[in-house]
């Protein structure tokens, strides 16, 4: 083998002229037998296109002036390190035999032998690595990604440790501008003690050059990461407080039922913060979630802002109100200067209706200051055409924001995050259910989707949360459907609480007769809930109003309370005059309130009481002018422009002939039903309803059904209880309501039905009105 010296005649390398290879003058002869020489199976110390096959040792004498972190340092020889084109200061990556890669900085060192690699007997023990080990020292790349957030385990710390800022603030200081890759372990002397860290998780922030800098820097399937001022580090005291807060963190996975809100927010946000522009144009850098409280409109901005891995900056209105009183604009000018500077970074603006109101003689000069500051500050973004930051705003009264900030160039898209239908409400199930013991089959769950008309997201939370209270108060070891089943009287829809009525538990059994009554309102409310196939198997729509008229006392008001009770949905009762206002505009806008929630928490009932105090007649002398307004909008919200959905509006009232003709007309209030004075056979199903829960003697209910004639259903359930009350005046101690009893209730309660408004409603029905 012909060789040549490297350098001057005084060095000890040599160069195979065949191989190329630099070895040591006292192994040319084990190279002759093994030319070129193994990477991984050879005898001997060599250099090979300026990489270090050397062998692991411990450097002795660890004195180093001038060099604090002496951990940090690989020793080479001098020769060694101007053979792979390295020098002293510069960061070297060492990859050991049966453990990770570490990077080290090179210095010179003159103990062992030339193609020895050093470490300190503590970064010895810190890497793993095993004495006389081969190793392989190459150069650092160029290209460094820089990490954002670090994540890391504490080793062998003490019980008593806490796990504080300042311990994040040291570890921050004393592994600042190095080189780490998830699995290597650190240290760093606290209070006297030597603390190990083992990094766990290396987070970076989004780049469209991260993949080819991976792909430089990936040692043996393992990325390098540079720290620096900007890094964050994250400390746990053991791997399972890592996971949780990595579940906790993890939860975009976890939202159900916004899957394509999910999926057009994420693109919106990685076209916004990737540096190059494709086609040239701007790309939206704002969205405003709006949409019913407990949707998720925050938990979604969130989890998706930190999906994405960029600069986070949240800024809550509340926290900004309670926490900056009087300084509000110069933190928020502060907040969008740190964005900036941390770009690409992404700004959660929490309940934006709080930080940009509609402007108003009663704003305070502050509010005019924080929207000119935010108007400012939204332009600004919206000039810098290379500006990686994207802005997410959430609200829940869309109406209430300034109308400035709803256009091109502030937040320029919005999307609603709607309350979930049945197949939303069975996805977020699914998931909250995920991990916790029950004995619920899919069908069970189903029903549960089915039945929670209205519920959003934090009320399927809270739904599961007292299911769970009451399995526990059985003490069952699984949650069941009858848990649920308990649960769901407890639990409303928020949307539902600001107007929910506690409708009396009343059946159809409970109503006798008017069994024509019951079978419209079932047709209207029932059937297309059960059968809807069938509906759109004949192409009809099932009725959207039916309108219930008749004598006071009638059961018209029971009858819609057994509906809501028999059908289960949201049940929505509004009297007449409650939705008028002296205030101009209130009250059209207190009809537009109902509907609204209404639709939110579709399929719903929306019962109106004596509605002839809402839809009187127009330009008649007894109509006002805030009559005819909110008249206007209830015959627009019935059929306007805004379709009314699965929504059933059912009004009752005892004067037909004052309401106006509009509100009648098919597809608004489409079924017009008479509810008359009970006959003889309704008056039997009454006294037997009522004589069944009293103890009777020497009744006979034949008798009594003859004698009230033209009696309503409200007077035939008040000549019982009179008779009950004659028994008590009677003796306290009475134990039977007898015939004598209700002979002076008759006396006592007449019927008060005049004839002149039964003949009315014979003429109405007739269409002589």
């Amino acid at each position: 083998m012909a060789q040549q010296k490297t350098k001057k005649s005084a060095t000890p390398w040599l160069q195979c002229e065949n191989c190329y290879t630099n070895i040591i003058s006292k192994d040319t002869e084990k190279h002759s037998n093994d030319c070129p020489p193994s990477v991984t199976d050879s005898t001997y110390g060599f250099i090979k296109d300026e990489v270090l096959y050397g062998n692991l040792d411990v450097k002795n004498n660890e004195d180093v002036k001038g060099v604090v972190d002496k951990d940090c340092l690989v020793f080479l020889s001098q020769s060694a390190i101007q053979l792979c084109s390295l020098y002293i200061g510069d960061w070297a990556i060492i990859k050991l035999p049966a453990a990770l890669p570490v990077a080290k900085v090179v210095w010179p060192t003159t103990e062992k032998s030339l193609t020895s690699v050093l470490f300190t007997k503590h970064a010895l023990e810190l890497s793993r690595g095993e004495v006389s080990s081969s190793v392989v020292v190459s150069t650092m790349p160029e290209n460094h990604p820089e990490a954002s957030k670090i994540s890391v385990v504490i080793l062998n710390g003490p019980k008593s440790l806490e796990i504080n800022p300042e311990l994040s603030n040291r570890l921050h200081k004393a592994h600042n501008d190095k080189f780490y890759c998830v699995g290597n372990r650190i240290s760093m002397m606290y209070f006297g003690k030597i603390l190990k860290f083992e990094i766990k998780l290396i987070e970076t922030k989004p780049s469209q050059e991260l993949e080819e800098n991976f792909r430089q820097l990936k040692i043996d399937g393992h990325n390098f990461f540079k720290t620096t001022n900007k890094t964050m580090w994250k400390l746990f005291g053991d791997q399972s407080e890592l996971e949780k807060e990595h579940l906790d963190n993890n939860t975009v996975s976890k939202i159900g039922g916004l899957d394509e809100e999910i999926t057009e927010i994420r693109e919106a946000i990685s076209t916004c913060l990737q540096k190059s522009n494709k086609y040239g144009l701007k790309y939206s850098k704002s969205i405003l979630l709006y949409g019913n409280s407990g949707t998720g409109k925050t938990l979604l901005a969130l989890m998706l802002a930190k999906e994405s891995k960029a600069h986070l900056i949240n800024i809550c209105a509340s926290d900004l109100y309670s926490k900056y009183t009087g300084n509000v604009e110069e933190v928020i000018q502060n907040l969008f200067k740190e964005a900036i500077e941390h770009a690409p970074s992404i700004i959660i603006l929490d309940e934006v209706d709080v930080l940009c109101p509609s402007r108003s003689q009663r704003m305070t000069d502050s509010e005019k200051r924080i929207i000119a500051t935010l108007l400012t500050l939204f332009d600004s973004l919206s000039e810098m055409t290379d500006c990686q930051i994207f802005i997410l705003g959430t609200t829940n009264k869309l109406d209430s924001i300034d109308p400035v900030f709803r256009r091109h160039g502030r937040f320029d898209r919005e999307i609603e995050i709607c309350t979930p239908n049945p197949k939303s409400r069975k996805n977020i199930l699914n998931k909250l259910l995920k991990g916790v013991s029950h004995d619920l089959t899919e069908t069970d769950i189903n029903e549960i989707a089915l039945n929670t008309h209205g519920f959003v997201g934090a009320d399927l939370v809270s739904l599961c949360s007292r299911a769970g209270l009451n399995a526990s108060r059985r003490q069952a070891q699984n949650i069941a459907l009858e848990d649920f089943r308990l649960a769901q009287k407890y639990v409303r829809p928020s949307a539902m609480r600001e107007v929910q009525v506690e409708v009396a538990n009343v059946r159809w059994s409970d109503i006798g007769g008017q069994e024509n009554l019951k079978l419209i309102l079932k047709q209207a409310v029932e059937w297309p809930l059960i059968h809807p196939k069938s509906f759109i198997r004949l192409g009809v729509t099932p009725p959207k109003g039916v309108l219930m008229f008749g004598p006071p006392g009638c059961s018209k008001t029971m009858i819609a309370k057994a509906l809501a009770t028999e059908s289960g949905l949201n049940f929505i009762s509004i009297k007449g005059p409650e939705l008028f206002s002296k205030w101009v505009g209130e009250s059209e806008k207190a009809v537009r309130e109902v509907f609204r929630k209404a639709r939110q928490v579709a399929p719903s009932i929306i019962f109106f009481d004596e509605i002839d105090a809402l839809g009187g007649e127009r330009s008649s002398g007894s109509s006002t002018s805030v009559q005819e307004r909110v008249l206007a909008q209830l015959l627009t919200e019935l059929d306007g422009v805004s379709p009314l959905g699965d929504v059933t509006v059912l009004a009752a009232t005892n004067r037909p002939d004052r309401i106006d003709k509009a509100l009648l007309r098919p597809g608004r209030l489409d079924r017009i039903v008479y509810v008359p004075l009970p006959d003889s056979n309704t008056r039997q199903e009454i006294f037997k309803l009522k004589l069944a829960k009293m103890p009777v003697k020497n009744v006979n209910i034949e008798e009594l059904v003859k004698l009230t004639e033209r009696y309503s259903g409200a007077e035939v359930n008040a000549v019982c209880h009179e008779a009950a009350m004659m028994a008590l005046e009677e003796s306290l101690d009475s134990e039977f309501v007898e015939k004598r009893h209700f002979v002076k209730a008759l006396k006592l309660v007449v019927p008060r039905t005049p004839i002149a408004l039964i003949e009315l409603y014979q003429d109405y029905l007739n269409k002589k009105i």
